[in-house]
């Protein structure tokens, strides 16, 4: 790198070191508003016409791109007239997307126009031969139609007679890469960001990451990438105006045969036609076929599915994004952060595996300011050296510098892997990447997959509980933890001590997941009797309050509940349905709002008790200290019956807490409320 190329602007090294491979995007963006045609057909166009810094010229080059699209972009509904001008003036040049294919029976070459509607004009095999994207997908060209009828003719009296791909016909990747040298590593992804449009010096380093991170899947193959955000935050518009090799699936209903497999034509769909499919809007995805999330399951995996006798594999990545319409915090507290998916697809061998999930809550909404009106890499540039980067795999360079730590399992250190390569083809596509560079990847693909992993935990419980990601530096030997942000603060359970009467409980809800619940009792002079209010099941309380009459005396004399009137509420904090167990907790509260003392701080009740005082154990004990840590407990209050189950608890998970244990319903009093 020469200290000249660290000082020259962005624009003057695009321009130095990718001649004819830029364009200044504030034109593409003057045109795009009033053309209906893909971003590369605009951008080879001027910079065929404005490749210059002359205002004038390019005022002229402007008029010339403006009058060539009116002139000769051929428009669907227009097809017809187009033809009928080729016929009546013998030859005429248009703009449309080419595909050649052998008709072996004439052995010659025949050229289908997609808008145009021509399917059998004939082609000089020169063409094919100099340009063999004709053959795999077709190309955008600018070409002049000759029409020539003569009386039974075999052929169609269409011929190419000039053709010029306004793609990029062919990709000299060692050019590419000796461009890169140019380049530090920030200028690179500063040139990538103002390649898909926008202006890098609008956003910080984090949300440039995020960025670079939709274009993973454009590079990697079988990547299973997950965005969720604010509307307006551009998630979308990469895969649908950037690449030509990616297809975006709008919400709404999709079936099996187009998405897989149409066994009845016989033909692969979207996933062996595209390098990218994306599903916009995911809480309205629907499969028409039951089994539809199941083969996506497998597809998502493996690569491959199976229909029929048949295994098919294919390549394509696979993006979900959609909307979060309320704040992520009040999200991370109640429920999980892959809720705006549909309820068929909530199932955690499904979110597991997802290789990453960006944040888009962390990407700000689009403002005019946001797109920019600089020199940027023309985008069929772009997505051509993307889709060649398909073929190369850089997921062994963690292994030089870095080890990852044990709490990966095989799925999270496949994901890491893909992420980091990913993203090493993006920033140093010709393999020359350095320690830190590798380092930065590998914390931000650990970031990625943990924030999955962290919501696997919520949905599927302790099955999912090793998120404590790391790698570990082979120089130094030490060991670095990655943290998820929005996981910090905001706990559910305050610091300090509640209210008299105010408790919290852990207690299986109605979807068989254990949740946190807090009680809430306000206690007023009456004459003995107890309301309630809050989602829960009247009989708890009623018992608990039985209880309470019969044994109040035992806890202190000075209880009389005769005397007053108990109005208990109980408040969901994660959504979980009625509670099974709350009966102890119940007794406990009416105990801590008689006597005007209040439980602990941040200490949670777990077990329950009978009509008759009989203490039942906590279940499922692994999962709910999980769920009590992250709502910010720090003590915890256990029936003497639980301790059974503390092997099965990991250790570094029970060392979290103060715990304290019970024997019957006036001991847990005690100890709840600290009384020795």
């Amino acid at each position: 790198m020469t200290e000249l190329n660290q000082d020259m602007s962005l624009d003057s090294l695009m321009n130095a070191y990718l001649p004819g491979k830029v364009v200044r995007k504030d034109l593409t963006k003057l045109i795009k508003e009033g053309a209906n045609v893909p971003v590369y057909v605009l951008e080879y166009l001027l910079g065929m016409y404005c490749a210059s810094d002359d205002e004038a010229t390019i005022e002229a080059g402007l008029t010339m791109v403006k009058r060539v699209l009116a002139e000769n972009y051929v428009r669907p509904d227009e097809a017809e007239k187009v033809k009928s001008k080729i016929r009546e003036s013998g030859s005429y040049k248009v703009i449309d997307k080419i595909t050649v294919r052998l008709n072996e029976k004439r052995d010659s070459y025949e050229a289908l126009l997609s808008n145009l509607g021509i399917k059998d004009a004939e082609i000089q095999d020169s063409y094919v031969r100099n340009f063999e994207k004709l053959l795999v997908g077709g190309i955008w060209c600018i070409v002049t139609l000759q029409y020539q009828f003569e009386e039974n003719q075999k052929g169609s009296p269409f011929s190419v007679s000039e053709l010029k791909p306004i793609q990029m016909p062919n990709m000299d990747m060692n050019d590419l890469f000796e461009s890169r040298r140019h380049f530090t590593e920030e200028q690179w992804i500063d040139t990538l960001i103002r390649a898909i449009g926008m202006e890098p010096s609008c956003f910080n380093e984090r949300v440039k990451w995020h960025l670079l991170a939709r274009m993973i899947p454009l590079v990697e193959n079988n990547y299973n990438l997950c965005e969720l955000g604010p509307r307006g935050t551009g998630k979308s518009h990469i895969y649908k105006e950037i690449s030509p090799n990616s297809i975006l699936v709008s919400g709404g209903q999709t079936t099996v045969a187009n998405l897989f497999y149409n066994m009845g034509a016989r033909k692969v769909g979207l996933v062996g036609l595209w390098d990218v499919v994306a599903f916009d809007e995911v809480a309205g995805i629907n499969f028409k076929d039951r089994d539809g999330v199941q083969i996506m399951k497998d597809y998502m995996a493996s690569g491959s599915f199976s229909r029929g006798r048949e295994s098919i594999n294919a390549g394509a990545s696979m993006v979900f994004v959609g909307n979060i319409n309320q704040s992520v915090e009040q999200m991370v507290k109640v429920s999980h952060l892959l809720e705006p998916f549909p309820d068929a697809m909530i199932d955690s061998a499904f979110f597991d595996r997802f290789h990453a999930y960006v944040p888009g809550w962390e990407i700000p909404k689009m403002r005019p300011e946001f797109f920019t009106n600089q020199y940027g890499m023309i985008v069929d540039y772009l997505a051509e050296w993307l889709r060649e980067m398909r073929k190369r795999n850089f997921s062994d360079a963690i292994d030089k510098w870095f080890k990852l730590g044990n709490n990966l399992n095989q799925r999270d250190t496949i994901a890491v892997r893909r992420t980091v390569s990913g993203l090493l083809k993006l920033t140093c596509p010709h393999g020359e990447y350095t320690k830190e560079s590798v380092r930065h990847a590998l914390e931000y693909a650990l970031e990625t997959r943990r924030r999955i992993k962290e919501q696997l935990k919520k949905i599927g419980g302790m099955e999912f509980y090793d998120v404590h990601f790391s790698y570990i530096d082979l120089e130094d030997g030490q060991e670095r933890f990655i943290s998820v942000p929005e996981q910090g603060g905001g706990s559910l359970i305050a610091e300090g001590r509640p209210n008299p009467g105010t408790l919290h409980t852990i207690s299986i809800g109605e979807k068989g997941m254990p949740g946190v619940y807090r009680l809430e009792i306000q206690t007023i002079a009456g004459n003995g009797k107890v309301s309630v209010s809050g989602n829960s099941s009247r009989e708890p309380s009623r018992v608990a309050f039985d209880y309470f009459k019969a044994n109040a005396s035992r806890v202190s004399g000075s209880i009389k509940p005769g005397e007053h009137e108990f109005h208990l509420h109980l408040v969901e904090l994660q959504h979980s349905g009625v509670p099974e167990a709350l009966t102890l907790a119940s007794f406990i509260a009416l105990c801590s709002s008689a006597l005007g003392k209040s439980v602990q701080g941040q200490m949670v009740v777990m077990g329950d008790m009978s009509l008759g005082g009989t203490i039942t154990q906590a279940r499922s004990l692994a999962e709910s200290l999980q769920v009590a840590f992250d709502a910010g407990a720090k003590r915890i209050l256990l029936p003497m019956s639980s301790v059974t189950d503390i092997p099965a608890v990991p250790g570094e998970l029970f060392a979290k807490f103060q715990t304290s244990f019970y024997s019957d319903p006036v001991d847990a009093v005690f100890k709840a409320l600290g009384v020795e």
